[in-house]
């Protein structure tokens, strides 16, 4: 019985993925490897279906806008800057859309509306992208919160001081990297510090974390031969389902203690608000749009901000410290900068920041080679659409290859090389226009995050920096720094970085 059900999946998925090539025949596709049937580039691709690096080699061969057919799933992949000026100035609301993949519908609301990221674009998520742009990242908001960012910062570099204080003991830095982050997010939605490194949630959690980032990177048939879906051959969808229900438990915890302590809502309309606040006004009635927002729904997007904001965070302040171990000649550089800025009884401050060019192009170099975001989150054609004189068929996916448009040798002299000087004469931003460089994206669905990650990651090198000389272990050359990378959404280090935090010379 078995045998012929799987015959007769497979015979449907035969079917499916033929009348899919038969809809795109008549269409003018970007150019692309040729495929096999109903499996497409699936098995010539391997475990780079998902790789920024496989796919830029492909992209060398077959151009900037390039078309793989992953079983039933059409893919076409930006990798330059005038197929993203294409894409996200002509083409934005068309390109819209998300692909959603299998790992990423195993949440505990069972439902993508109420996420940032996941949702379709409509209403609801314009509400909540609202919500984030105008009620939390605006430069008011922002400024309210410096003395939270201050005091975030420093309770990370006391941590590391306490974890190393037993000589020289060398700390994997993303950690408490990880750890302030998540308390800078505790205090912006719950209005508290959350987690230490000797909380077991906090441990919990940052584990947790990573574990959901590897599940969602691993290339899943399901999503390219749908009828696989209900087998879960891979059981990508058990082992989600599992990790995100360990970490909801955390985050729905924080949640109900939060509520539990919150005022009325008279009080808390007169009060300070933070982000559960607003959300539980929506929940009480005064948002028509989010009237079916629940509880499970809050919690949910509780979980996906504490995991988006934290790890990409961690991510580039962990690879900014492992170019400059690297590269010791640029790190006394900018120590020089700072120390000519801090004074023996402060460090730096947000208003230094304009004071500090070659600060801000260490940060800007170390995201254009590790952008947070490799290939962004996947776009999805909401309608057919034209680019660079190709068509996009409606349900396309679409990648954008930031990490490819980051390291083009069209556009960047050098392009594999660390240098922040590039930077120091230069106009560009991330802020979206400039289509060269888009380490957080751009258009519609550009991160809302961008605001305060422009201020949390430059102090928050600049805290590591001044606060410990940082020492390479036992054996460990500067020249040998391991500088892979791993596979994964987020753009992670092969091997988390491991380093001696002396006290700071004056």
């Amino acid at each position: 019985m078995d045998i012929i059900l799987f015959l007769c999946a497979a015979v449907c998925i035969i079917c499916m993925c033929l009348r899919s090539l038969r809809l795109a025949s008549g269409s003018r596709l970007p150019p692309g490897p040729r495929g096999f049937p109903v499996f497409g580039n699936m098995f010539q691709l391997g475990s780079q279906a998902r790789s920024h690096q496989g796919l830029a080699k492909l992209a060398a061969k077959y151009g900037p806008l390039m078309t793989l057919r992953l079983g039933c799933m059409r893919t076409v992949v930006v990798s330059s800057s005038g197929a993203a000026r294409e894409m996200f100035k002509v083409n934005d609301l068309s390109l819209a859309g998300r692909t959603v993949y299998e790992a990423m519908k195993v949440d505990v609301a069972q439902s993508n509306n109420g996420s940032i990221i996941t949702a379709q674009y409509g209403p609801s998520w314009r509400l909540l992208r609202r919500l984030c742009s105008r009620e939390f990242f605006t430069s008011g908001q922002l400024n309210a919160m410096k003395t939270i960012r201050n005091n975030c910062m420093e309770d990370m570099v006391r941590f590391i001081r306490e974890e190393s204080e037993h000589g020289k003991k060398d700390v994997e830095v993303a950690k408490f990297v990880f750890f302030m982050n998540f308390n800078l997010l505790g205090n912006l939605m719950f209005s508290r510090n959350l987690v230490d490194p000797k909380s077991k949630e906090g441990n919990e959690f940052y584990a947790l974390a990573a574990k959901i980032m590897e599940v969602v990177a691993e290339p899943n048939l399901a999503d390219f031969l749908p009828l696989l879906k209900p087998f879960d051959l891979q059981r990508i969808r058990k082992k989600m389902h599992y990790y995100t229900e360990k970490a909801f438990e955390i985050t729905a915890g924080f949640t109900r203690a939060r509520i539990q302590a919150s005022k009325s809502k008279e009080e808390r309309e007169k009060g300070k608000k933070d982000f559960l606040d607003v959300l539980l006004n929506f929940k009480d009635g005064n948002g028509d749009e989010l009237s079916s927002f629940s509880s499970e729904s809050i919690n949910a997007l509780a979980l996906e901000m504490f995991i988006a904001g934290t790890d990409t965070t961690t991510s580039v302040v962990e690879w900014a410290l492992a170019e400059l171990l690297h590269n010791p000649q640029i790190m006394n550089k900018l120590l020089d900068e700072l120390s000519g800025v801090a004074g023996p009884d402060r460090g730096i401050e947000e208003a230094d920041l304009e004071s500090l060019p070659y600060l801000r192009a260490v940060v800007k170099e170390t995201l254009r080679l590790h952008p947070p975001l490799p290939l962004m989150v996947p776009h999805r054609a909401m309608e057919s659409c034209t680019m660079m004189g190709y068509e996009i068929p409606k349900h396309t996916q679409v990648l954008v290859n930031t990490w490819a448009i980051g390291r083009d040798p069209e556009t960047w002299e050098d392009p594999h090389c660390f240098k922040p000087e590039r930077f120091l004469d230069s106009a560009i931003e991330y802020k979206g226009q400039h289509f060269e460089y888009l380490p957080f994206g751009s258009g519609r669905r550009m991160c809302p995050g961008m605001p305060l990650a422009h201020r949390l990651l430059p102090l928050t090198v600049a805290a590591l920096l001044l606060s410990f000389d940082w020492v390479l272990p036992e054996g460990v050359d500067p020249s040998t720094v391991d500088m892979r990378e791993k596979l994964g959404i987020t753009l992670r280090r092969a091997t988390p970085l491991r380093a001696i935090p002396l006290p700071r010379r004056s």
